[in-house]
């Protein structure tokens, strides 16, 4: 069984990740904080429809506070979701607001419901971590995925990712109108996306599954919505999905349908189009990693076994002079970038 860090450190935005995050609109000064919503005044257990704790907890504000705190909210998901256009928002309510009692960022939950069609949306509201954040950035740099996000000093702000959670998935939604084999590929695919850059503890729960209907059959797409880990285990199993025991249903899919020249095919696949992202935006990453190059992100211990793990398993020296969990995942995205280029010149 894998081992993750109970409560990971807390590494803090420094002032050239701040920089960075600026000039790429990423910053607002926020009218509310994570610790302005940490101000509850009570509280109450949210459970699922089978009466099971969902680990989310409603929570209520004195009256007082309660116009202030819903109105900056509603300032925050205009400027995620419209840049800060007003125009529309006499129609829009904070809903509800749902504390997390699980995991490191311990995330609000902030529900905005629409008068006029009852349409709903969600976003979070979290503790502000430089991991984190930097997890973020790359998900939208290189993943298929665009993710949005704001930063103000200690407190981050998330969009919510739509999908069905992978162990809910397996519970209540694998049947025999899904097809295992494309699972089975997805599931390859995303295990390679989270080792190239160094995502870890993708757990079941700690990804969707999101279902797209095409003209013949239904295409899947794993997407990541916890990003805490990023670059900060020691050990390189912990960056691969494939090994964790929550897992093995997803596991077993790739062993029952999957042949090992597929898997291959679809790893090579997953580096291309992440290598292809790479030289996109090649010039942001350098900024961005010229922003952490002092930011170690993890202990030194941690770093120097993962530098180790990475140069032994990738037969590659160079992982041994990294000194921060920036450099390492630097390294190896380009490590990966220079196999592509080797390989598309053949």
């Amino acid at each position: 069984m894998m081992n993750i860090s109970k409560k990971k450190r807390h590494f803090p935005v420094s002032s050239s990740l701040s920089a960075y995050l600026k000039k790429y609109d990423r910053t607002m000064r926020l009218p509310i904080t994570y610790q302005d919503l940490m101000r509850y005044s009570d509280h109450f257990p949210i459970l699922d429809r089978e009466g099971k704790d969902t680990l989310w907890e409603g929570v209520f504000y004195d009256y007082r506070e309660m116009e202030e705190i819903h109105s900056g909210l509603l300032d925050i998901y205009q400027r995620l979701r419209s840049d800060g256009n007003k125009e529309a928002r006499s129609h829009l309510i904070v809903d509800s607001i749902d504390y997390c009692t699980f995991g490191n960022s311990n995330p609000f939950r902030i529900k905005i419901r629409n008068l006029h069609n009852d349409i709903h949306d969600y976003f979070y509201v979290k503790k502000a971590d430089a991991s984190r954040v930097f997890g973020l950035e790359l998900e939208y740099l290189l993943s298929p995925n665009r993710i949005d996000f704001l930063v103000d000093s200690d407190t981050l702000i998330e969009e919510h990712v739509s999908g069905i959670p992978g162990d809910v998935f397996l519970d209540k939604w694998m049947d025999e109108n899904q097809n295992p084999k494309r699972i089975a590929k997805e599931f390859v695919k995303f295990n390679e996306r989270c080792f190239l850059r160094l995502l870890g503890d993708q757990r079941s729960y700690n990804f969707v599954i999101v279902l797209t209907p095409d003209f013949d059959e239904i295409k899947y797409r794993i997407r990541s919505i916890d990003f805490d880990q990023q670059s900060y285990e020691p050990r390189v199993n912990l960056y691969k999905p494939q090994f964790f025991k929550e897992n093995s249903k997803y596991v077993q899919f790739v062993m029952d349908y999957i042949d090992p020249s597929s898997i291959k095919q679809y790893q090579h696949e997953e580096r291309s189009l992440m290598s292809k992202r790479m030289i996109v935006a090649r010039d942001r990453m350098e900024e961005l990693f010229a922003a952490l190059s002092k930011e170690k992100l993890s202990t030194d211990e941690k770093i120097q076994q993962l530098s180790q793990e990475l140069a032994r398993e990738l037969k590659e020296p160079k992982f041994l002079q990294c000194t921060t969990m920036g450099e390492i995942v630097r390294k190896l995205l380009y490590f990966t970038l220079r196999q592509y280029e080797d390989s598309s010149q053949k």
